[in-house]
Order: structure tokens, then sequence, then C-alpha cells
């Protein structure tokens, strides 16, 4: 049965003596800790005696060293073991002084702020090589059950997603290309009338879609589009703990979440690719016809025989690496999802970020690749 905290004052010749009776804990402190302050401002010296106390909290302690003020001795108070080392812990915590951290500066945040970054740099290159390694495991066992057991994949996810990945994405895609194509013409003939080679233009346009604008758009757009739907609905599985339940289940989120979705990718990019392509032709041969008076079986005549089909080989083996960046890190920031919002809006932010840097230093990559060799 619980007893409200109280307190009885025993004078004495020397030295009065307060005694403490009752729970001195959070719920029946009451009053007791004002008034003992206020009886030990008027009973100078006075000692304190806790032997009768049953239980007492950090409050209670606090609020006895309190009322006790400067005079507080705790070898020169009675009570029990327990009650003295509560008393000892809250009396060094009260009279604690906060440490007062002084914040770098200048050079001195500019190497911790470096240091971080290296070091924030190497634990997501490992967690990257980590990712990487999970889906090859899972990629190699899928192609091995597409001949063994292929009622184990997911097909209809796959359908599903390259629905929502490739085809809802022909407009914009092909849009996009179309004025790109058009301003590249607009620029070529501009450029190229002060040396009265407007004809070229035909091959500038050809040669910039056909190698790089047509796999650039594509995969920029699908950065900005599939990656960060793909971050989003992870994230959010992810916050509503439905992809630990797989786990619990025995399901790999790899199997159900990021391999569809790495194969949408891969299925439906070339195609995209083909769109962007004839889209950009397009828009570069409707700037040659009406600005350059050179008719569309001129243009295409040109295509075919300046530019030929190498071009368009040579963007669209960039297609496959583009798609596994775009899907790999889309599923990878939203498999990093916190469980609040805000993680979910960073996450996303830097699956578009993360994917449209990749994709541009890959094309540089590219780039240089097929400048050495010559192609």
């Amino acid at each position: 049965m619980e007893r409200p905290a109280d307190f009885t004052v025993r004078t004495a010749a020397d030295r009065p003596t307060v005694s403490l009776s009752g729970d001195w804990t959070a719920s029946q402190l009451g009053d007791a800790g004002r008034n003992l302050a206020a009886t030990l401002d008027g009973q100078a010296g006075a000692a304190l005696d806790l032997m009768q106390v049953r239980r007492m909290d950090t409050a209670g302690a606090y609020a006895v060293i309190r009322a006790a003020g400067h005079d507080f001795d705790i070898e020169q108070t009675r009570a029990r073991p327990e009650t003295r080392r509560l008393l000892a812990l809250v009396a060094e915590a009260v009279t604690r002084k906060p440490v007062v951290r002084r914040e770098p500066k200048g050079f001195h945040d500019l190497t911790i702020r470096i240091g971080k970054g290296v070091v924030d740099l190497g634990h997501e290159f490992l967690e990257t090589m980590g990712f990487l390694g999970h889906l090859l495991v899972v990629l190699g066992r899928t192609l091995v059950n597409l001949f063994i057991a292929p009622q184990k994949i997911r097909w209809a996810a796959v359908v599903s997603l390259m629905e929502r990945a490739g085809l809802d994405a022909i407009p914009i895609v092909a849009i996009t290309s179309f004025f790109i194509g058009a301003v590249v013409g607009l620029l070529g003939a501009n450029m190229l009338r002060q040396f009265g080679a407007e004809v070229f233009a035909v091959e500038l346009i050809g040669i910039a879609v056909l190698r790089e604008f047509n796999i650039i758009i594509t995969a920029v757009l699908l950065a900005g589009r599939s990656a960060s739907s793909f971050a989003a609905e992870i994230g959010s599985m992810k916050m509503n703990q439905e992809v630990d339940a797989m786990r619990v289940l025995g399901v790999d989120p790899f199997d159900a979440l990021v391999l569809p979705r790495f194969a949408a990718l891969l299925l439906t990019i070339p195609l995209l690719t083909f769109v962007a392509t004839l889209a950009g032709l397009f828009g570069g041969m409707v700037v040659t016809w009406s600005a350059l008076d050179l008719g569309p079986a001129f243009f295409l005549q040109r295509i075919v025989d300046n530019v030929g089909a190498t071009q368009f080989w040579i963007g669209l083996s960039k297609a496959p690496v583009m798609a596994a960046v775009i899907a790999g890190i889309g599923c990878r920031q939203g498999l990093l999802v916190g469980g609040d919002v805000e993680s979910l809006g960073r996450r996303v932010t830097a699956a578009v970020v993360h994917a449209i840097f990749a994709i541009i230093m890959i094309d540089a990559a590219f780039a240089l690749l097929y400048m050495e060799l010559d192609i």
C-alpha cells in the first residue's frame, strides 16, 4: 500500500533532525518537497534521516536535494544503502555542469566535412557493391528458372511494370525527342549557313539523334519518371513494414520487387530509344524541310548514305546499361527508406539525382570508349 511522502522535525540540543517517511515518489510526493524546503530553510544545519523512507525515485531524490540546497551532504545523511546510491547519483547529475563543445570553424570544419564525405562515399560504395551482388545472384537464379521452372517468374508484375514504365512513357519521350531534333536542326542550319554548307545539317541531325540524344533523352526521362516511381513505391512499402513482412514469410524482396522492375526497364528501354530516334529525326526533317527547303526524300537518303545504321546501334548499345543503372538506383534508394515521410522524400530525390548523374557519366565513358575504338 502506498503512503504519501511526509517528514517530521526532531529538535535536539546540538542539531535538529528532519526524519522523512512514506513513499518519496513522483506519484506520492505532492507538496512534501516544498514543505521540506521551507522547513530546512528555517532549521539551519538540520540533519536528514531517511531510514523510514519506504520507496524513493529520482523525483523524490531531487526534491530532497533541492530542499537541502547547498547544505546537502551525502556523508551526513542517514539512509539505506540503495537510497544513498540514488541520492548520490541524482546529486552528481544536479551539480554536473554541461560541457560546452566548441564548434569547429574555418579550415577545421572544412577538413571534418571532407573526411565525413570520404567515409560516406566508402560506405556508399560498399553498400552498392552488396546490392549489386545480391541482384546478380537473383538474376542468375531467375535465368536458371527461365529454363527449368518458368512458372516461378512473376510475369504479371513484369508485364504490368513494362506498361507503366515503358508504354506509358512513349508520348513524353516522343514529344521531347521531336523538339530536341528540331532544335539541333535549327542550330545546325543557322551555323552552317555561314559557310554555305546547309546541306550538312542533315548529317548533324542524324549523328546527334542516332548516336547520343535518343538514348540520353530516354534515359533522363526514365530517371525522372521511373526511378522516382520505383523509389516511392518500394519506400512506401518499407515504411509500412511490408518489406519486413516479406522477409518473415521467406520471400526475397529482390525477387518480388527489384527484379521485375529491372526486367521491365531492360525490355522497354530499346523500344523507347527507337521511338525517340524516329521522333528526333522527324523533328530535324521538319526543320530542314521548312528552313532549308530540303525534302523528306533527300533528308532520308542522306541519312542512309552518310550516317548509316551504325550510329543507331552505337546509341542502342548504351540502352541496357542505362536501364540497369536507373532501375538499380531507384530500387536501392527505395530499400533505404526509413520509417518517416522525410526519409521517403530524401530518397526519392536522391534516386532522381543519382540516376541522372550516372547517366551523364556512363554516356561520357561510352563516348571515350568508342573514340578509342574509332567507332
